[in-house]
C-alpha cells in the first residue's frame, strides 16, 4: 500500500523546506529540555549555544542524537558560554536562572536579556499555583499554551504566549493495520497523569499499539495480551512515525499535560485522534479532526468506529492534518518567537 492516497495528496502539501533566515539573528543560551520543542526552535536561523557535559545529563545534552539539527544549533562546554556572549537566554527550569548566572558572570533581566519558557501546566493548588519568576518584572515567561497562561499566577512577569509548533513530518497515512496508537512516555510512574488506568477500556473497542519511554511493562500490568496492547520501547521519532501511520486511529489519554506534542505530530502524519477534553485540547483539535470527550465511553466508541472504517479513517485523518498544520506549523511559531526575541533584546 502507498503512503499517499493520490486524492488526498494535492490538499494535504505541508510547508516549504530550506533554511530560514530571520531578519535579525541573535546569538541564544538555552538548554535541550524537551527534545520536540527544542527542534522547533532550533530550526529559527538563530545561533542556539546549547551546553554539552561529559555525560550530558540533564544540564548539558547538548544537540540531539534523534534528531537532525541544523548547524546553527552549537555545542559549548560550560567553561566556554561566558565568551559565547549570548544576547539571550530561554529559561526553561527555575534552576536555570542560577546556573546561567554563574556561567555567565552577569545578572538576568538586567545584564542579559531571558524569558521563561513555561512547557508544563502548574501542579498543585492549580488555580493558585505561582510561577517561579512571577515576583519578576524583568524576565518574561512564555506559555506555549493559552490554558497555561491563564492557570498559572505569574504575578509581575510579563506574560506572552506562542503556541506550538511541529517540523511537519509529512503525510505518511496508509491505515493498512486496524489498531489505533497511543504515545506514553514513563505510563507506570506517571499512571494517572498519562490516562494509563484508561488504556484497558479504549483496548475492548480497540486493540492499540503503544509507543514511548518505559513502556515494556504496561501489558503486563494491565493484564492485556498483544493481540490488544502491543509496546514499542522509545523508538527513533521517524520509526515512531512510520509505526504510527500504519494504524487507524490515535488515542490520546493524558489527564494533565499542556499539549502533547504526539498529538499533533499524529494529526499532521494524517491521523483522525481521540482525545481527552482537558488542558488545551479544545483549541487543538476542531470536531471534524477526531473526537474531544471527557467520556472515556465517547472515546473509546469514536476510536472502535476509525478502526473499524478506513475510508472515516482517511477523510478525518485528511481534515486533522490540515488543522494541525495551520495552527501548528513551524512558520508561524519561528514568526511569533521571532517577535518576543526582537521585543526583549531591543
Amino acid at each position: 500500500m502507498t503512503v499517499h492516497d493520490s486524492s488526498a495528496a494535492a490538499i494535504l502539501d505541508g510547508e516549504e523546506g530550506g533554511a530560514r533566515v530571520p531578519a535579525r539573528t541573535r546569538r541564544i543560551l538555552l538548554w535541550h529540555v524537551h527534545g520536540s520543542w527544542t527542534t522547533a526552535f532550533v530550526h529559527g536561523g538563530h545561533t542556539c549555544l546549547l551546553p554539552v557535559t561529559p555525560d550530558r545529563g540533564p544540564d548539558g545534552r547538548g544537540r540531539a542524537r534523534t534528531w537532525d539539527w541544523p548547524a546553527n544549533a552549537v555545542e559549548l562546554a560550560p567553561d566556554e558560554i561566558r565568551d559565547g556572549e549570548p544576547d539571550l537566554v530561554v529559561l526553561q527550569r527555575p534552576h536555570e536562572i542560577d546556573l546561567a548566572e554563574r556561567l555567565l558572570g552577569r545578572r538576568l533581566g538586567r545584564d542579559v536579556p531571558a524569558v521563561y519558557v513555561e512547557h508544563n501546566t502548574p501542579r498543585g493548588d492549580v488555580p493558585a499555583t505561582r510561577h517561579p519568576v512571577a515576583d519578576r518584572s524583568d524576565i518574561p515567561v512564555v506559555h506555549v499554551t493559552h490554558f497555561n497562561a491563564l492557570f498559572w499566577d505569574c504575578g509581575r512577569a510579563p506574560v506572552r504566549v506562542v503556541e506550538h509548533g511541529v517540523p511537519d513530518p509529512g503525510y505518511r497515512f496508509t491505515g493498512e493495520e486496524a489498531r489505533a496508537g497511543v504515545v506514553l512516555n514513563e505510563p507506570l510512574r506517571r499512571w494517572r497523569v498519562t490516562g494509563t488506568d484508561l488504556l484497558p477500556a479504549l483496548a475492548e473497542r480497540a486493540p492499540l499499539d503503544l509507543f514511548g519511554m518505559s513502556v515494556e511493562g504496561v501489558p503486563d500490568r494491565l493484564g492485556l495480551p498483544p493481540s490488544r496492547l502491543r509496546v514499542h520501547e522509545d523508538l527513533p521519532q521517524d520509526a515512531m512515525h512510520d509505526g504510527l501511520a500504519r494504524l487507524r486511529a490515535y488515542a490520546h489519554p493524558i489527564r494533565w499535560t499542556s499539549l502533547g506534542l504526539s498529538l499533533i505530530e499524529a494529526m499532521m502524519l494524517g491521523l483522525p485522534v481521540v482525545v481527552l477534553g482537558t488542558t488545551e485540547a479544545y483549541r487543538a483539535v476542531p470536531p471534524e479532526a477526531g473526537a474531544v470527550s471527557t467520556d472515556p465511553g465517547v472515546l473509546a466508541e469514536a476510536l472502535r468506529a476509525f478502526v473499524e472504517d478506513r475510508d472515516l479513517a482517511l477523510r478525518t485523518g485528511a481534515a486533522a492534518r490540515r488543522a494541525a498544520l495551520s495552527r501548528y506549523g513551524l512558520t508561524r511559531f519561528l514568526d511569533d518567537w521571532d517577535r518576543v526575541i526582537e521585543e526583549v533584546t531591543s
